[in-house]
């Protein structure tokens, strides 16, 4: 799957700067991304999980995709245009739904909820804290 993953990639960024080139217009791409690749860069090596360079660079590619579509909003917003293609492949972006981790984050939120209540009535106020019987 990564492999495939991969290839893809490599084929959409090909597609980009040979066969849609004629599409790009520099006028309207004043978007600096420096910042926000060096932001992130900087972020995955002082924060990761051990501290290795695959683990540093897995980071750094999920801080990047998390922010990679600001180009993109940046230009529409400053020409005002929404182009149909770059409009579908952003929303595709966001678009996925999983109702699994949404039902089970739900969950989760409404179990917390009852610790949150009891963390700030009891604990903070310096209370005993009883559950009920």
């Amino acid at each position: 799957m990564k492999v495939v993953y991969i290839a893809c990639s490599f084929t959409t960024v090909w597609m980009i700067c040979s066969k849609f080139k004629a599409t790009y217009d520099g006028n309207h791409v004043t978007f600096r991304v420096e910042f926000l690749v060096v932001p992130t860069a900087i972020l995955a090596f002082l924060v990761n999980h051990d501290f290795t360079p695959l683990e540093a660079l897995r980071t750094f590619s999920i801080h990047l995709e998390s922010v990679a579509v600001l180009p993109q909003l940046f230009a529409g917003s400053k020409t005002g245009e929404a182009e149909t293609i770059p409009s579908h492949y952003l929303f595709a972006l966001g678009g996925f739904f999983d109702l699994t981790a949404i039902v089970a984050g739900l969950v989760q939120t409404v179990l917390y909820c009852d610790f949150f209540y009891l963390y700030i009535t009891k604990v903070l106020k310096g209370k005993k804290r009883s559950l009920p019987a």
